[in-house]
């Protein structure tokens, strides 16, 4: 027995499609004045905003807006604390995702919902189907993977559905999630940060594949923080700011600058005159780095690779290629299986991570909350983690808290550090002030060194262009700077040099000033000899 894929309620083109706004008829999406609650949180504030047929809607906002909170709530994972729902100028109520997918709206999270063994095809109708049915499933299992190929065809989603999604690239991965949706006939698309882990060719694939869907009619929300992508796929673009509308416009009537404005609530730097690199000796140097992961794998494979005294090597990849066991293998805290690491022409290769400090290294870490802070301490005490027992802050072994809450207010004045108190709980700190406690601790000691991985994940346009400016000064005084960032235009940016990693290697290198975003590109993809420098 053939099972039909569920129908598709937009076999073909709408009035207004694609992205013209006052099309006819009532909007798909509206979301009237929905407030939600988190405890003393408030997420949502009187949020009203509408979506049209075949329309590209972008939600921008920084991390903590709002915006995901309300598309979960629009996707039935939340329920508001009050406001309505109207899907086709009908009032609706969404509790749960499944209620959601009947009324046609369908969501793709930033992280997939995929069962890696299984098949393109068995993912896309896992859950569509009763368990009874399970065995007629599996005897026209041919015939179910040409509707979805089908599907696929149509807009241009080009996978296989006889595939182990385990098998597939992760721009590949995020189509069958796309299909997913489509399958079970939804034509309002949300797409939470869709980009963050895809190469600049993925994008460029998805932005094609967004218009496409609204040509035949859907509508796409499309939850960002990146003002480039903005700019590139939207028709029109809403921005939120701590849980509010601050601005609509359609895209064709804004810019970048004014965007950032927007969403920081002052006027934003977006450029910075970067001097040449006056580059000297190298400061840091890696020859034939290989580690091994606890499964065997090789999560290094024989990388070199230097950074010179006041310069800045950005490596570039797709998040997982490797950048974390990088950083985490010149600090010391992860175990090298062969190869060696120079600081200042000092082999440091199996040194204690402080003993590695005291030859100059400091490490801004990727994830502040596990790695860089502890947030129950107080801000002073977080600034002094690595110090606490060195004169001033110790005398014959005891503490002394005059000379650390001296220090302390010294530290978040030169760094700007909101906050009540020094003796405030660093967790009552917003991302950014956090982040600058971070910063603030490791320029603070002079380094020889700076790692600085992901410093601006998860910030404000307004932190994120505090965080460059401090890493350009750096870079003057003669650090040599790591920057390792899944932000591709923070690493063109701000690097001398662009080294680009992939499954533990480094596979291209080219200087700043000569970077091309599409050679970049397809290197992270792992298309060696895609034109670097070196290779």
């Amino acid at each position: 027995m053939t099972i039909p894929a569920p129908a598709n309620p937009l076999a073909g083109p709408v009035a207004g499609a694609p992205g013209v706004l006052g099309a006819a008829g009532a909007p798909r999406l509206r979301l009237v004045d929905i407030n939600k609650h988190f405890g003393s949180l408030k997420a949502n504030d009187h949020i009203s905003l509408d979506v049209m047929p075949g329309e590209v809607m972008c939600l921008l906002g920084e991390n903590g807006a709002g915006k995901t909170t309300l598309m979960n709530i629009a996707y039935g994972l939340y329920r508001a604390d009050s406001g309505h729902i109207e899907i086709d100028g009908s009032p609706v109520t969404i509790r749960s995702p499944h209620e959601a997918i009947r009324h046609g709206v369908g969501m793709v999270h930033q992280h997939f919902m995929l069962v890696p063994p299984l098949t393109v095809t068995e993912n896309v109708i896992l859950g569509t189907r009763p368990l009874f049915a399970r065995r007629s499933v599996l005897s026209d299992m041919k015939g179910i993977e040409k509707e979805i190929d089908a599907v696929a065809v149509r807009y241009g989603l080009k996978v296989d559905p006889a595939a182990r999604v385990a098998d597939l690239s992760v721009g590949e991965q995020q189509r069958v999630e796309i299909i997913k949706a489509l399958y079970r006939g939804v034509n309002l698309l949300i797409l939470d940060e869709p980009t963050a882990v895809l190469t600049p060719q993925e994008t460029t694939d998805l932005f094609r594949t967004l218009r496409t869907l609204t040509v035949a009619g859907l509508s796409i929300i499309f939850i960002t923080h990146k003002l480039n992508e903005v700019m590139a796929a939207a028709d029109r673009v809403t921005v939120l700011r701590d849980g509010r509308v601050v601005g609509q416009r359609p895209i064709r009537e804004t810019n970048p600058h004014e965007l950032a404005e927007m969403m920081v609530g002052r006027d934003v730097k977006m450029t910075f005159d970067k001097p040449p690199a006056a580059s000297g000796e190298d400061m840091l140097a890696l020859d034939g780095v290989t580690v091994e992961g606890d499964d065997g794998r090789l999560l290094l494979d024989d990388l070199s690779l230097t950074v010179r005294k006041g310069e800045i090597v950005g490596i570039a990849g797709v998040d997982g290629n490797g950048q974390t066991e990088l950083a985490l293998a010149i600090a010391g805290l992860a175990r090298l299986k062969s190869g060696h690491v120079r600081l200042a022409g000092r082999d440091v290769t199996g040194q204690s991570p402080h003993a590695i400090i005291q030859a100059g290294l400091r490490h801004i870490p990727e994830d502040r909350h596990t790695e860089g802070l502890v947030l129950d301490f107080t801000v002073a005490d977080n600034l002094v983690l690595k110090r606490y027992n060195q004169p001033p802050f110790t005398r014959s072994g005891v503490l002394r808290p005059g000379a650390i809450l001296e220090y302390a207010a010294r530290v978040i004045k030169t760094f700007d550090v909101r906050t009540r108190s020094v003796s405030s709980k660093t967790s009552e700190l917003s991302g950014g002030n956090q982040q600058k406690v971070v910063l603030g601790r490791e320029i603070d000691q002079d380094p020889v060194v700076l790692i600085a991985a992901q410093p601006t994940r998860g910030l404000d346009v307004g932190a994120t262009e505090y965080i460059h400016s401090a890493l350009l000064a750096q870079r003057q005084r003669g650090v040599a700077i790591l920057l390792i960032s899944t932000e591709l235009e923070e690493i063109m940016a701000l690097s001398d040099r662009i080294a680009v990693i992939y499954e533990g290697r480094i596979v291209g290198e080219l200087s700043g000033d000569r970077a091309n975003i599409q050679k970049i590109g397809l290197l992270m993809a792992g298309v060696h000899g895609a034109g670097g420098d070196a290779a």
